[in-house]
Parts: structure tokens; C-alpha cells; sequence
């Protein structure tokens, strides 16, 4: 049995000799069709087309001889290695690798790439990836058959991207196009190719530290900000005081309350490759939070001020946030599938609708304790676990230890059982 295997990745270069010599000795062969024609690939090895890596590895594992595996660009970047060192097999790995095809594609398009998020598109992640498109500025796709430039372009939709579209990179059929988004499905495609998607709010330049950086990551610390922490006014506040206290005392709305905020997003865990819904978005703040954290993110509301100040918000802080001004739960079929929802406002029919939608969590609020009832009745009938718990923040001065603002709200949690992509 085989106890050791090199890997070669393949850039269109002519092969080094540290390549060519362990090629020279194999004894079995494995890559796609292109890397099994290359004049170098001896003719009595036995040849291997690698499709599922699994079953390849376990072959190539059991083989009684010496073994090479080509595959393209660096193999160790979201290639073969993974699956080869896998210790059910046994494998000891030698690699030998070329340039990425990656970093050959922005190379191509004179852009730098340490600020770039980058993702893998097969039919069973391509809704992930295209929500990473959604929320960064700069993402390179590999893709595969079936979860390509089209398809990429027909989920983002509306969402306006500039596409750098690069087919077979490293051959002499490699082309490499510039399209926006909306005119890419009106092509046909050839694989392999990697898809650079390239727009909206933040693209960064300037001096960085960190491979896949966003700008707003490097923004404030934490989450569950003031508004006065993103530009906003307190606004918010009731007329009236809090019964029972000094006339200064205003209610918090809880749609504008950023401790409840907090709870909510920390309810949600919106991470990258997610999709949140933010309907009823109050100061938007959730919204441009969850943005931060790395999601993708739709904001509905029904006042076209509301929508302007979430949009400039958004804008000032570097994240993107799309926003769709409507009223709910009737512009709500439009929107593409989420993973999460938040809910700060739409009534009855909105909380629904949303449910009817099967995000993987939903939160709300509520303002008394039949209100909360009855929408944990709607959460439960949707096949929802329920968790509701009273919040109340009490705001003080502390220079006099006065009481400046309350907020109460009943909080509630649908889960569904945890799905990993």
C-alpha cells in the first residue's frame, strides 16, 4: 500500500524539476482530464480522474506503488491536501505547488487580494457564497459546474456588482472579462473558471493587517453600540415619563433600545454567509451590527426617511446594508431566502409571514405579556422552540445617580435545530 503521495499543482507553467522526477517515478496518476494529458504524465502509470476526493484518496491510499496526484494551482488552498491527509488514510504528503489560482486571477486583474474574502460556490453552498457577495466588497468565487458566474449573478439579483470572470486560467483558452452583474447571465461559461465580484460600500485601500479584513471590522469595538456611536441623534424617546419617577424619565422604544439590541443580535448570531432580514428596522442599527459581524444584510421599512438615514449609516461605516423600502409582509415575498430574521415592527400578518419563510432563527419583541403569548403561538405553530424573557435596562446618570430612561419589552427566540452548511 501506498504510504506516501506528491502533489503537484499545475499553473500553465512547465513543470520544475522536482515535478517532472517524481512524475517520472509514478506509478499511478491522478488529476482531471487536462493534468492527464500533459506529456509529462508517464504512459504506464495507471490514470485516475479525480471527482469526489473521498473515494480518489482512499484509491490512491491502497495503490502498491508510487503516487501523484496534479491538481491546479496551490493544492494545499482549498484543494486535494485536506482530503489526503486525512488520517484514515495514512498518507505521508509531499507537496509541490504552483500559483493559486486565486492569486493568478487578481494578478490578472492588476488588484491587490489580501483584502478579499474568498469562497468556494458548489450547488450545496452557492446561496453562502452569494450572501458573502451581498456583504464584502471584494470576494474571488471559485466555482464549479452548476454554481458559476450566472448562477452567482442571478441570486445577487438587484444587488450591483462589477464580475472579473476568469476562464481557464493558465492554458492557451484562458480568457479573463469584465462584466457588471446583470449582463453575466447573458453568456455561457467555461470550467474551470474563478469568478471576482467587486462593488458597493467599503472597498478599502491603505495599509493592512489582516487577510480578509473589512473596514468595519477595524470600526468600533463591540457590538450593542449608542446610537451617538454611529453618527445618530438619541432619537427615539415617547413623550411622557415613566410613570412613578421624575418628569425627565422617557420611555426607550424597544426597537430603538441598544441593550436589547445586543440581545437580539446575540439571539441571532448572524456570522458570514449568512442572510438576515431586519423588518421594522427602527434606527437601523441591528442592521449595519449584524453587517459587522460579517452577514449579509436586507433592511425593510415602511418610512422612506427611516430607509435613507439606515442607507447613510451604512455608507459612513463601510458595511452594506441593502434596504428595501415597503411595508410588510407585502414586499417580503420578494426577498431572497433568510437565514435569520429580526422583526422590530409589522404586527401580526409580518411575524407570519416571516415564520412561513423558515428562517433558522427569528426574533421579536413585545410590549405585554399577551402580545408576547400570542406571537409565541405563532413562532410554536411554525415548528419554532420558544424562549421568551422579560428585559428591563434602567439608564442612570452617574455623576447623581438619576434615573434618565427605562425600557421593558418581553424578548422572543424561535430556534430551529442547528443545519451546518
Amino acid at each position: 500500500m501506498a504510504d506516501r503521495v506528491t502533489v503537484i499543482g499545475w499553473d500553465g507553467s512547465p513543470l520544475g524539476p522536482t515535478a517532472r522526477a517524481a512524475l517520472k517515478a509514478a506509478t499511478l496518476v491522478a488529476g482531471a482530464p487536462r493534468h492527464l494529458d500533459l506529456p509529462e504524465v508517464p504512459p504506464h502509470a495507471e490514470r485516475v480522474r479525480l471527482g469526489s476526493l473521498a473515494p480518489a484518496a482512499a484509491r490512491i491510499a491502497a495503490h502498491r506503488g508510487s503516487a501523484v496526484v496534479l491538481a491546479d494551482g496551490d493544492p494545499g488552498f482549498f484543494g486535494v491536501v485536506r482530503a489526503l491527509r486525512d488520517p484514515a488514510h495514512g498518507l505521508e504528503v509531499e507537496v509541490v505547488p504552483a500559483v493559486s489560482a486565486v492569486s493568478a486571477a487578481f494578478a490578472r486583474a492588476g488588484m491587490p487580494w489580501d483584502d478579499a474574502r474568498v469562497v468556494v460556490a458548489t450547488q450545496r453552498t452557492l446561496r453562502r457564497a452569494v450572501n458573502v457577495c451581498r456583504a464584502h466588497p471584494k470576494v474571488a468565487v471559485l466555482t464549479s459546474p452548476g454554481a458559476g458566474p450566472a448562477e452567482i449573478a442571478l441570486l445577487l439579483g438587484d444587488v450591483h456588482r462589477t464580475f472579473v470572470i476568469c476562464e481557464s486560467l493558465g492554458t492557451e483558452r484562458e480568457q479573463v472579462s469584465v462584466l457588471t452583474s446583470d449582463t453575466v447571465v447573458q453568456r455561457r461559461w467555461t470550467d474551470p473558471n474563478l469568478v471576482i465580484v467587486v462593488g458597493g460600500t467599503g472597498v478599502s485601500g491603505g495599509d493592512g493587517w489582516l487577510a480578509g479584513l473589512d473596514p468595519a471590522a477595524a470600526g468600533h469595538r463591540g457590538w450593542g453600540l449608542e446610537p451617538a456611536a454611529y453618527g445618530q441623534p438619541l432619537t427615539g424617546a415617547t413623550p411622557g415619563p415613566v410613570p412613578g419617577t421624575a418628569p425627565s424619565v422617557l420611555p426607550v422604544p424597544p426597537s430603538r433600545d441598544p441593550r436589547l439590541r445586543a440581545l437580539q443580535l446575540a439571539a441571532l448570531g448572524p456570522r458570514v454567509g449568512d442572510l438576515m432580514w431586519d423588518v421594522g428596522v427602527g434606527d437601523g442599527l441591528a442592521g449595519v451590527e449584524a453587517a459587522r459581524l460579517g452577514a449579509a444584510v436586507i433592511a425593510v421599512d415602511r418610512d422612506l426617511t427611516t430607509c435613507a438615514l439606515v442607507a447613510e449609516t451604512a455608507r459612513r461605516h463601510g458595511v452594506q446594508v441593502e434596504v428595501r423600502h415597503g411595508i410588510a409582509p407585502e414586499v417580503l415575498p420578494a426577498l431572497p431566502e433568510p437565514d435569520v430574521v429580526r422583526i422590530g415592527g409589522g404586527g401580526h400578518r409580518t411575524l407570519v409571514a416571516c415564520a412561513d419563510r423558515r428562517p433558522q432563527r427569528l426574533v421579536t419583541h413585545a410590549l405585554t405579556r399577551d402580545q408576547a403569548e400570542a406571537a409565541g403561538r405563532v413562532l410554536g405553530g411554525a415548528g419554532y422552540e420558544v424562549r421568551c424573557t422579560l428585559v428591563q435596562t434602567v439608564e442612570l446618570e452617574t455623576r447623581a445617580w438619576t434615573e434618565q430612561g427605562r425600557g421593558v419589552a418581553f424578548l422572543l427566540v424561535g430556534s430551529r435545530p442547528t443545519a451546518l452548511p
